[in-house]
């Protein structure tokens, strides 16, 4: 009998961003944040470690769950020496001609209290509460100025705790939200929310693998951004983090049930391959392309 795979085990497993310096980005996800290091993998041979974050407390949603099988994991890319480097490394994903990724968005159980907290530790805004029109969500900055969106969860407590916090989602810009929204959805994937904003002329889909939790007060969720008209547009539109001497972010990651199963299907379903299992050294690990060439990391569950 041929091997089977259900998308309904599937995980939006992590999302990769490339850091200059691992040791100050730790110490912010952890320290500030109250994320975990629930892996690290460090290849001395060729020059570059793996360091996986998650909230991880005992009333985390996926606390104690073995990391390929759990969601809202923030992996940190570390190519030894950039620490040295002069200036930044990186880019964010949000400037001209590099636009792209546009942030990670970390739920929290007060905001009010969350932005107080974080201020009291130094942290750095791009956009407070009381700044422009959206009263009711903040943007802080980590050390490579990569944006953190400060969201609210549905259950509103007296003050925030980070115990409670949750990696709630990655946002990308898409070209073409339909040709975007068929892709991830030959993945498993569905739209659980939409929201249109005339005004700004932009529409986010907010997709993820079925969950009974509220959006709010989830994890793995992948936010599409589609600012209006960009779909006439001749050409790629944006950046995929990866392509050229900048980069930045890397890639966001599913987790299967049975990787050798899915690839078959994925590719049977005509979605193209930025590294097939058979290619390269390692045999474990596969990489599409969605259409914007940003690339989706496929892993086996364990």
């Amino acid at each position: 009998m041929a091997a089977t795979t259900d998308a309904k085990t599937y995980k939006l497993n992590h999302t990769m961003v490339r850091v200059k310096d691992l040791e100050k980005s730790l110490k912010f996800y952890t320290e500030v944040f109250g994320m975990k290091l629930i892996d690290q993998w460090v290849f001395e041979e060729n020059q570059f470690s793996l360091s996986f974050l998650a909230f991880d407390g005992p009333s985390a949603l996926h606390h104690g769950v073995e990391r390929s099988k759990r969601e809202g994991i923030l992996e940190l890319t570390h190519n030894f020496g950039t620490e040295k480097e002069e200036g930044p490394v990186y880019v964010n994903g949000n400037n001209d001609p590099h636009r792209g990724f546009g942030h990670i968005c970390f739920s929290v159980d007060n905001i009010e209290s969350a932005c107080a907290y974080l201020e009291s530790k130094g942290v750095a805004f791009k956009k407070k509460l009381s700044d422009g029109k959206m009263k009711n969500i903040a943007f802080a900055l980590d050390p490579d100025n990569y944006w953190i969106e400060l969201i609210s969860q549905d259950e509103k407590r007296s003050e925030a705790h980070t115990e409670n916090f949750r990696f709630n989602h990655t946002m990308v810009r898409v070209k073409d939200p339909q040709a975007s929204i068929a892709f991830y959805e030959k993945l498993g994937m569905k739209v659980i929310d939409k929201s249109d904003h005339p005004n700004g002329e932009f529409t986010l889909y907010f997709l993820a693998y079925p969950a009974v939790q509220t959006r709010h007060n989830r994890e793995g969720i992948l936010e599409l951004t589609h600012n209006w008209g960009t779909e006439k547009q001749e050409g790629a539109v944006y950046h995929n983090g990866n392509d050229g001497e900048t980069k930045g972010y890397g890639h966001i990651c599913i987790s299967v049930d049975n990787i050798e199963a899915a690839c078959i299907q994925f590719e049977e379903k005509g979605l193209p391959f930025k590294k097939k299992l058979t290619d390269g050294r390692m045999k474990d690990i596969a990489f599409l392309l969605d259409p914007d060439n940003y690339w989706v990391e496929v892993i086996q569950q364990k």
